[in-house]
Parts: C-alpha cells; sequence; structure tokens
C-alpha cells in the first residue's frame, strides 16, 4: 500500500509539472493560436462557452432530481416545541443559500457564454470601483449579519430553562459504548453521583449516601412524556460523546468531569410518529431495501433481516471509538397516564443498591 501511495505521489507530481510548463509556454507575449495547439482559437472558445450553459443546465437538473429521488430520507417534522424554531432558522438559511447559489451559477456561466474570447475582443475591466465593492461588501455583511442575530435569538430561547417550566429532571450517563438513563424519582432531584464511586451493581457511580439518590431509578430505555418539558443532564464515564437526538432537533456534548445539559418538550408520540404518512412511506422505503438485502443474504446462506419499525434514538455524535457507530438509545414518547404506570413499575435504588 505505501508502494501504491509513493508511486501516485510521484505520478501526480510529474503531472503538475508538465503542466506547469505548458502555463509558462502559454504565458508568453505575442503567441498566437496557429503557431502552439495549446492556445485556444474562437471556434474553441464558442465550444466552451455552450459547454459552461450546458454544465448549469445540469447542476440545476441535478439538485432537482437529488431532492426528488432522495427527499424521503430528510428528517421528517420535528417532534419538539424548540424544533419548530430550529427548522425555521435552517430554512431561513437554506433559503439565502440556495437564493444565492441559484443566482451565481447562472450568471457564472452566463457570463463566461457571453464574454468569451474573441480574436481582436479585448475585456472590458475595472482597476478600481468603490461603489461596486461597496456594494458587494454591505449586502453579504447585512444578510449574514441578520442571520447571525437570528440564531443568537433562537439559541438563547432553545437553552433558557425557566424555574416556572417545572421540567422533569433526566440523567443521560454516556459510556463506551452506550448510554442509560437515570430518572429523579418523585423528588424531581437527582442524587450525587461521581465515576469513582462506580463499584460492583452501582454502575453509574450513584452517591449512596445522599438521601436525593433514593428514589432514582435506571433504565436502558428513555421514556419521556408527551408535552411536559424535560431538563436532560449528562455525564460522560470514559470520553468525550455527544447525545444527538435528530427527531427533537437536540444535540449536546458529554464532556468527563462535568455536567453538561439540554432541555425540550416532546410534542409527539413515537405511534403519533409512526402512523404519520411521510413516516409510513419512510419505513415502507426502508423494508423494502432490507426485503431486497435479506434476499441477497439468503442466497449466500445467511440470515435475512428483521422488518425495520421507527423509533426515536439518541446517537453518540462523536467519534468515540472501534464501536462507535453501535452506540444508541431508544426514546419512547407516550402520553402521560402511560408514563406514569411505567415509572410505577420501575426498581429504585433503595431496593437495588439496598440504600
Amino acid at each position: 500500500m505505501t508502494a501504491l501511495l509513493v508511486v501516485l505521489v510521484i505520478l501526480l507530481f510529474s503531472v503538475s509539472l508538465w503542466q506547469l510548463n505548458k502555463l509558462f509556454i502559454l504565458s508568453k507575449q505575442g503567441l498566437k493560436s496557429d503557431e502552439h495547439p495549446g492556445i485556444a482559437t474562437d471556434k474553441d472558445n464558442k465550444y466552451n462557452g455552450y459547454l459552461m450553459i450546458a454544465f448549469a443546465i445540469f447542476i440545476y437538473a441535478l439538485v432537482i432530481f437529488t431532492f426528488y429521488r432522495w427527499g424521503i430520507t430528510l428528517l421528517p417534522e420535528a417532534a419538539s416545541e424548540h424544533g419548530v424554531e430550529i427548522d425555521n432558522l435552517f430554512l431561513a438559511s437554506w433559503i439565502v443559500i440556495f437564493t444565492v447559489g441559484i443566482l451565481m451559477q447562472g450568471l457564472l456561466h452566463y457570463f463566461a457564454f457571453k464574454y468569451r474570447g474573441e480574436e481582436g475582443k479585448k475585456a472590458l475591466f475595472y482597476f478600481d470601483n468603490s461603489r461596486l465593492e461597496f456594494i458587494w461588501t454591505i449586502i453579504p455583511v447585512i444578510v449574514l449579519s441578520g442571520l447571525i442575530i437570528y440564531g443568537l435569538f433562537t439559541w438563547v430561547d432553545v437553552m433558557n430553562v425557566s424555574r416556572d417550566d417545572d421540567p422533569m429532571v433526566v440523567e443521560l450517563y454516556a459510556y463506551q459504548f452506550g448510554w442509560r438513563a437515570r430518572y429523579a424519582g418523585e423528588d424531581n432531584e437527582l442524587g450525587k453521583a461521581n465515576v469513582r464511586l462506580i463499584e460492583g451493581v452501582n454502575q453509574l457511580g450513584v452517591d449512596t449516601s445522599d438521601p436525593y439518590s433514593k428514589d432514582d431509578f435506571i433504565t436502558d430505555v428513555l421514556y419521556l412524556p408527551v408535552n411536559k418539558k424535560v431538563l436532560i443532564k449528562m455525564r460522560s464515564q470514559d470520553v468525550l460523546h455527544s447525545a444527538y437526538m435528530p427527531h427533537f432537533r437536540a444535540q449536546m456534548n458529554v464532556v468527563p468531569g462535568m455536567v453538561t445539559q439540554f432541555a425540550f418538550t416532546p410534542t409527539i408520540t413515537t405511534q403519533e410518529m409512526r402512523e404519520s404518512d411521510r413516516m409510513i412511506k419512510k419505513v415502507d422505503n426502508i423494508n423494502r431495501i432490507r426485503e431486497n438485502k435479506s434476499l441477497d443474504l439468503m442466497a449466500l446462506g445467511n440470515e435475512g433481516l428483521d422488518s425495520y419499525e421507527f423509533d426515536y434514538l439518541i446517537l453518540c455524535n462523536k467519534i468515540c471509538g472501534n464501536n462507535h457507530y453501535n452506540m444508541q438509545m431508544k426514546i419512547v414518547v407516550v402520553e402521560e397516564d402511560e408514563f406514569n404506570d411505567w415509572t410505577a413499575e420501575q426498581t429504585r435504588l433503595e431496593e437495588s443498591l439496598n440504600i
């Protein structure tokens, strides 16, 4: 492999020297098109001008086809209260980006065609134009400043957790390579914890001497009640992780040695999301792909793939080790009555740890 890379580097370096030599030849003053085959003629310029127009049409067609063909893979509507604000921020950014991109690509290719080189025709240019420089400087400044200010206000709204909200407190504990959730119990107050206290069945390092820890309970699935704000406090046992919940438009780094937090309000239950038209189409598309893959696997004597069913997930969005891709935990959003029934069934730490 090393020998192949060395050969490729030598080859690319040789091509670069060859191209530089051609540039030096073409840069000579007074060289005519009939004196060197590398100098473009009017016919070449016209041909390349039409190619530029064709390439612009190809770019526009490719963008349209991409959205048509793979638009179904985009995230569905936000399943959290603040997610709507995040989506609106993204929408505003994309409108600016696509508007500028479409206009600039069109103008770039059109001008390359219209002002292509012709024998005896000299290009018009300005050595200095303060008005133009002011215009193309002030417009991006205004647009980008507007987006930044809009983003800052959105960020403040998302991250501001008021005491009046009375959020349900849950701890999200990250380790290589999995997640666990610790609920604060009836007092809605998490007991203290420290990774140095991890021993035996106390895998989260909960301080058993803290009375607030008695009614805490630990699960491998994150259950949340719909339309109830939840404040998630995050700890890491080992390395830097990142709790990414794409359907809730939520993400926060989980840093060893400190507690980070993120609050959001789920607005769509798991079952409601499964029954939405967009999700039904998406799941059907995934299962068609899995079915075709299963046929290929079974033809080779292997087991097929199970059918896919939608679930909210917490993913790790930091490359935290060789099994990073598999670090995920299911989130189940249910009605409040169902959540209360599930909570009542959980074993408290005072029982499991004999506090």
